[in-house]
């Protein structure tokens, strides 16, 4: 009763979009911001944690504009309501405030933590509508990434947040994407061995080969798990699902691939990019599986194309994943190749 009931919230979320058929540039209804430029504002806002101090705010204004960006403050982004960035209706406002301001040509979120699903049923969707913009984040911004995507059909991204470390690999993968409009093979770094007689960083495992095509869905693990049953849930069918996470005990890994295999999302899936599950182990005192039998109990059994250890996640080096774009996973080569622009 309760699928019945998920599928039909999920519909209903659908119905203002077009059919999801394939096309040239992406499935039928998906809407593309403008490409990010030099000299572009982007809004910097605070939907999940807050910052105590003033230092990481002034650092995440310098680097988006050593981009080439001016940079818009919400009205709230020094706000604090316990951990969180504000209120919930601060921080949806803050979002819809910048949805809304023509002068501002993109959307970027300060920092992760938690609060994002608080604020699901407080965004104007239908603003986003009307003028859709960059809008980028990942952590706790899975559940913004996803929601705006799934209400609107914007193209959102899993990016660098401001206050992200914007290294070289970064901010390459970011400008590729969302300001020259490129479609990329997105491919761990190869043959960096250092000291070493082989590679024993960014490596790839093929944990099921074969490739497979479909729209990017996912982020953190936690954070979507949050997100089922309700109407801002990701559509699975035919997507390639991608996840990462970080502090977990792997007894919780488990627990919440269990979740996505009971609502049916495991199952519609046309392949899987598992990133980094940085810091996630048994935990003291906890007998567990260990992550390789975790992923091969719940993904092996799926019969479609899984890898994992693509650089997505709580590193420093990143990739930029477009939610909602169609890329095709190639897991024997641990690759992802975006098919169309993600921006338009």
């Amino acid at each position: 009763m309760k699928l019945d009931r998920r599928h039909l919230l999920a519909t209903a979320a659908a119905l203002p979009l077009a059919s999801q058929a394939a096309s040239p540039m992406g499935p039928v209804g998906t809407l593309r911001a403008p490409g990010l430029k030099e000299g572009d504002t982007l809004g910097l806002i605070s939907p999940a944690n807050a910052t105590f101090e003033r230092e990481p705010l002034q650092i995440a204004i310098e680097s988006l504009q050593a981009l080439g960006f001016k940079v818009k403050l919400g009205q709230h982004v020094r706000a604090r309501h316990g951990h969180l960035g504000g209120t919930d209706a601060q921080r949806a406002g803050d979002l819809n405030a910048m949805f809304a301001d023509p002068n501002v040509q993109g959307v970027i979120a300060l920092t992760g933590g938690s609060g994002g699903t608080r604020m699901l049923p407080l965004v104007d969707y239908a603003q986003i509508r009307r003028t859709p913009k960059f809008f980028g984040g990942f952590s706790d911004l899975t559940a913004l990434v996803n929601a705006i995507h799934q209400q609107t059909g914007l193209i959102t991204f899993h990016s660098p947040m401001a206050g992200s470390e914007w290294n070289a690999f970064s901010v390459e993968h970011f400008k590729a994407l969302v300001m020259r409009g490129e479609s990329p093979l997105l491919r761990n770094p190869q043959r960096e061995l250092g000291d070493h007689l082989v590679q024993t960083q960014w490596r790839t495992q093929t944990l099921r080969s074969g490739k497979a095509r479909g729209p990017l869905v996912g982020g953190n693990l936690t954070v979507l798990t949050a997100m089922a049953g309700s109407a801002y849930w990701p559509r699975f069918p035919g997507a390639i699902l991608f996840l990462e996470d970080v502090n977990e005990y792997i007894y919780r890994v488990d627990r919440m691939l269990s979740t996505l295999r009971l609502t049916g999302a495991l199952s519609q899936v046309a392949g899987v990019v598992l990133g980094q599950f940085t810091n996630c182990n048994p935990g003291e005192g906890h007998g567990t599986l260990t992550l390789d039998e975790v992923f091969d109990e719940y993904l092996l059994p799926l019969n479609v194309p899984v890898y994992r250890g693509a650089m997505v996640g709580h590193i420093k080096r990143k990739f930029t994943l477009p939610v909602g774009a169609v890329a095709e996973v190639d897991a024997d080569a641990g690759t992802l190749q975006m098919l169309h622009p993600s921006v338009s």
